[in-house]
């Protein structure tokens, strides 16, 4: 029985500690990372609340180590997903029909664990299974991962709060159910905290979830599942599974009970998902929910009246940090006559400055890149601009596989505006730079808007206003966060709500109230207290 309405406010975002020499995270979280070196690790798949192991047990390994173990996971296959979908269909009725605040507090319970007890061990799994520095691990696997927690419980009681308006002799309310059927939740590699929010968003609203993360991702997803345990999580709401996308895709997409996918990842992948879910319709009880954020090319556009320094900070720090492997990070960048000379010589002598190597030692700004198909995908677009007369390298360009996947940052100048690497997502540490006519902004901004068919990021740099309110409305579409004099990465949930358009989503902002409305299903109830009695109107009186 209820007998409140309860609140829950506004959260402030979770702080960033520094690892500064001679903090206690500091410390804490060394010590955390020599003890997870020290031990391999049996990772099962979690269905039902029981942990499935099988024989198929596949190693895992640092992309900055790789001949170092860290443990196996137990690679399942299809009857593993028909078992995680029927687990979480038998968990649904108990779950749905929980109080809200009951749910609420097992997610804030999580996020509270994570910001203390397994802060160390969240970024510690996370800096060696996707080999991030301390920093880059602390944004994500700490901060954005409680910020996304702490900040969905917030807007989902405010979804619940919004009730229509009642007349005289009636009552109108509004609920909010979960999705009929189950969500599947498919999350990369390259953010723990995505791996995190896209199966809890939706299993917040009351729905049961089949979990896929990236292979590459399993040695943090672990990790976080097991905190969902201890913070009360029933058995049955969220069931992680490590199979191949083919094989979840088979398995959930031809369901009749298939409610929705919650998805980020690859354009390509996505649009064969929407397509299989578009040719199986018939099959489905409910029209099912696509959600999906996808990919980018995303650029920096600077004005001749923009700050060299401002440029090549927002440059290095943007396509550089965890090696290019954002979403989000600067790909393109359109950088006018006057200035290029000098953000050249500022972003080589910056490139020159980074440190690459282990994450373990926190000197390091650069790591490894996430595996060896990324690795032989990024070199061959280095090593073919080498050899191409429409580019020009300006800084980087080594490659060294001897012990993990290290690909120096990289510098591209492209003749072309067209040339291949302004236009293709390549997911790493190589930035191409087209210099542009000073006195060709206009013209500049049509290339930007006309080159790639994404639209996730972006960010123009200026001084002058009119500049600045030029390119926000001609780029009002080429991407759906767009900074002004900043580089276009490291949205912060609360903030900057995340999300592109065009060929790199469906823009349903992760991180805002606007992406929780995808998995509720609204039910209005009307209540007459003076009920009719008589079919006619007064219309229908004559005098």
């Amino acid at each position: 029985m209820k007998f409140g309405t309860f609140q829950y406010p506004m959260p402030a975002n979770e702080p960033v500690l520094n690892y500064g020499p001679g903090s206690a995270e500091k410390k804490r979280l060394k010590e955390v990372l020599a003890e997870l070196k020290s031990q391999q690790a049996d990772v099962p798949m979690y269905i039902g609340g029981k942990e499935v192991r099988t024989n198929k047990k596949v190693a895992m390994h640092p992309p900055h180590e790789t001949k170092h173990v860290l443990g196996h996971f137990h690679a399942g296959e299809e009857k593993h997903v028909h078992q995680a979908i029927e687990a979480a269909l038998t968990a649904k009725e108990s779950w749905a029909a929980m109080s809200w605040e009951n749910r609420a507090n097992i997610f804030l319970k999580a996020a509270d664990l994570i910001a203390t007890k397994y802060r160390p061990y969240m970024n510690g799994t996370t800096m060696l299974g996707q080999s991030k520095n301390a920093f880059q691990a602390e944004i994500d696997s700490a901060c954005e991962i409680v910020d996304f927690l702490r900040f969905n419980v917030h807007f989902l009681s405010e979804i619940y709060k919004q009730q229509p308006i009642s007349s005289p002799g009636m009552h109108n309310r509004m609920e909010y159910r979960p999705l009929e059927g189950f969500v599947l939740a498919v999350t990369p590699f390259n953010f723990t905290a995505i791996g995190g929010n896209l199966p809890t968003s939706a299993a917040m609203c009351g729905n049961v979830v089949v979990w896929k993360c990236a292979n590459t991702q399993v040695y943090s997803a672990q990790m976080f599942m097991r905190i969902l345990k201890e913070a009360g999580l029933p058995d049955g709401v969220i069931n992680l599974v490590y199979v191949s996308g083919p094989v979840v895709g088979k398995a959930c997409f031809n369901h009749r009970d298939f409610a929705g996918v919650h998805f980020t990842g690859s354009t390509g992948v996505f649009n064969n998902m929407w397509e299989t879910i578009g040719k199986n319709m018939a099959m489905y009880r409910s029209y099912p929910r696509i959600v999906g954020e996808t990919g980018g090319k995303d650029f920096v556009l600077a004005h001749k009246t923009a700050d060299p320094d401002v440029v090549a900070t927002a440059l290095l720090r943007g396509a550089f940090e965890y090696q290019g492997q954002k979403c989000s990070a600067a790909s393109r960048a359109y950088i006018p006559s006057n200035i290029a000379e000098e953000v050249k010589k500022k972003l080589v002598a910056g490139v020159k400055s980074l440190k690459m190597g282990s994450p373990d030692d926190f000197t390091n700004f650069i790591n490894a890149v996430i595996d060896e198909k990324s690795y032989n995908s990024i070199r061959k677009y280095i090593d073919d601009a080498k050899k191409d007369s429409k580019a020009e390298i300006w800084v980087g360009g080594k490659c060294d596989s001897r012990q993990g996947w290290f690909i120096q940052p990289t510098v591209i100048q492209a003749k072309d505006p067209k040339y291949v690497t302004m236009c293709e997502e390549i997911f790493g540490p190589v930035l191409t730079i087209y210099v542009y006519p000073a006195n060709n902004f206009e013209k500049a901004l049509q290339l930007v808007d006309s080159t790639s068919p994404y639209a996730l990021t972006g960010a123009v740099i200026a001084c002058d206003r009119e500049a600045i309110e030029l390119a926000t409305n001609k780029l009002r579409n080429a991407a759906g966060n767009f900074y002004i004099n900043d580089k276009p990465t490291g949205a912060v949930v609360g903030q900057q709500p995340f999300g592109g358009a065009r060929g790199s989503g469906t823009n349903d902002k992760a991180g805002s109230i606007l992406n929780l409305y995808r998995w509720l299903s609204a039910r209005t109830i009307k209540e007459t207290f003076n009920s009719p009695v008589d079919h006619r109107y007064p219309f229908m009186q004559e005098e």
